[in-house]
């Protein structure tokens, strides 16, 4: 009886937390920005990272995990599909790619920066690529990084690149909380780049972005997600982000025009969902009301709020469930 009350619970649990995901916003959006979409691609089974690209309106580029080659995938927004597929050269294999990022002057940069058992590569790599104007399956040469950390190895899944300086950031994937490294003024093939802790993470990241003015930073992670104030790499916090329910939540984005964000996850035929951006993330600023934006403001909003929320009751009514159902099998 136990296993079986075990199993109804976790039926109840199950259908409650699908709750969020059946009242989440639509992704037909109000005009703004690019809409959700879901990844087609059977060669796609773990993109791991997002980039809305600099030269091709509603094209996104992304990549698989770890057991792939060198490539990067361009996805149409309006479709799912591929619609290019990049090949970099003059590189070694990649271990374990973890994010993509657009710099200035559309260069692409693709992060090999994970390592699953915290500590087990005494340095990554980050390659960098232009961004191809036509877009064709094709090869493309690419300069390739070394990086170390100032205070040792880590594994980590958020490269950034910021859009006006073009300096690279990692944001270290840590349970409790990471930190943002910052790289050097401006990478070197010939030797080590260290990069060096700046500022408190408050999440453990699966992957970041900054906004296309370069004046916010997205942070994400599997639950949820908190955007700063960029501040000259002085990051202040400033509100939750609405960071929908995911198997894998693995990557986020702004789209171009900076008034979406957009979520993606792994998997086969895997989800990339569009929620509003939190005002001042484009040069075309919303209202000072925020009307529209479904990004909660401070941490007392929505965002992150709601997914708890939702999480409790669930909790409450699969502890009901199973008290009413031990009662009657007691009176039985």
């Amino acid at each position: 009886m136990r296993r079986f009350l075990a199993f109804l619970g976790a039926g109840f649990l199950v259908g409650a937390l699908a709750l969020p995901a059946a009242a989440a916003p639509s992704d037909e959006g109000d005009g703004k920005g690019d809409k959700g979409f879901t990844i087609t691609d059977s060669r796609i089974t773990e993109s791991s990272g997002l980039a809305a690209s600099h030269l091709h309106p509603g094209i996104y580029w992304t990549h698989n995990d770890s057991n792939d080659g060198p490539y990067i995938y361009a996805v149409d927004s309006s479709t799912g599909k591929t619609v290019a597929t990049v090949t970099f050269s003059g590189v070694g294999k990649p271990r374990d790619v973890e994010a993509i990022s657009i710099g200035p002057d559309n260069e692409i940069y693709v992060g090999d920066i994970g390592d699953n058992l915290d500590g087990t590569w005494p340095y990554v790599w980050i390659y960098k690529l232009p961004e191809p104007k036509v877009l064709k399956d094709q090869t493309i040469k690419a300069k390739q990084y070394v990086v170390k950390y100032s205070d040792g190895a880590r594994n980590a899944e958020s490269l950034i690149v910021h859009p006006k300086t073009g300096r690279v950031y990692i944001i270290d994937k840590k349970e409790d909380g990471g930190h943002l490294f910052e790289g050097p003024a401006k990478l070197s093939t010939s030797g080590t780049n260290y990069f060096k802790p700046i500022a408190s993470v408050d999440l453990w990241a699966t992957d970041a972005a900054f906004s296309p003015n370069g004046q916010q930073l997205a942070v994400r992670g599997y639950f949820g997600g908190i955007y700063y104030d960029w501040n000259g790499g002085k990051i202040k916090r400033k509100g939750r982000l609405d960071v929908p329910l995911q198997g894998q939540g693995e990557s986020v984005s702004y789209s171009a025009d900076g008034t979406k964000l957009m979520y993606g996850s792994e998997g086969t035929d895997s989800p990339v969902q569009a929620e509003d951006a939190p005002d001042g993330a484009s040069s075309a600023s919303k209202s000072p009301s925020g009307s529209g934006s479904s990004a909660s403001g401070d941490d007392s909003g929505s965002g992150s709020g709601k997914n708890l929320k939702v999480g409790a009751v669930a909790v409450v009514i699969v502890l009901g469930a199973v008290i009413g159902l031990r009662r009657l099998t007691r009176r039985s």
